[in-house]
């Protein structure tokens, strides 16, 4: 167990619609896009000495649309076009799973796919950090969701599915986000600047 005092805070990422376009599924190594700016928010938060984790629900694995081999291709690519741009991830979180999953294996109802907080926790107890001080950046209000069930900062980006959630899913929600950002490096840089100002 880590010591609380040890603890520090990060940055949580969704990855569809945040880090790369928002394609549906990514069924295909072609559809992995990164998203104008994504790598440089990355790179900076880095710069800041502050982790950066991207926690992400792929239900189209439990669906049978691809392999897992493929979205170990993903993330593969994924690290590698980042690296091209000096920027890093500090890990990766995933939950394949979905209550009508095609495969047996997927099928349950876990504590890992958001808005639940399993993977947070997975990944705080895991790297000492302090969910209470971190932030989740997503395009969609079940990561703003997620954040609130972990106890973190939730962030709203307007990519991906952002725009349309803000408009016609968030009238109708009690949570409400921290901070609207245009995309990824609105938001990294709102990060440091609430974490210069505690």
């Amino acid at each position: 167990m880590n010591d609380p005092a040890e603890q520090r805070p990060a940055v949580f990422l969704d990855r569809d619609g945040t880090i790369n376009e928002q394609m549906g599924y990514v069924n295909h190594l072609s559809r992995f896009v990164l998203l104008p700016g994504s790598a440089a928010a990355i790179r900076i938060l880095n710069e800041h000495h502050i982790p950066v984790f991207v926690v992400t629900n792929q239900s189209g694995l439990a669906r049978g649309y691809f392999p897992p081999a493929l979205l170990d291709e993903v993330h593969d690519k994924m690290i590698e076009m980042l690296a091209a741009e000096g920027a890093r991830v500090d890990g990766i979180y995933v939950c394949p799973h979905h209550p009508e999953a095609r495969e047996e294996r997927y099928r349950f109802d876990c504590d890992c796919r958001k808005p639940k907080p399993g993977l947070f926790i997975r990944a705080a107890r895991e790297h000492g950090i302090d969910l209470d001080a971190s932030f989740v950046v997503g395009d969609r209000w079940s990561d703003l969701k997620a954040a609130a069930a972990c106890g973190a900062t939730g962030i709203l980006v307007l990519s991906g599915y952002g725009r349309g959630d803000l408009e016609y899913i968030g009238p109708a929600q009690s949570i409400r986000p921290a901070h609207v950002a245009e995309d990824l490096l609105d938001a990294a840089a709102w990060i440091i600047r609430s974490l210069a100002e505690k």
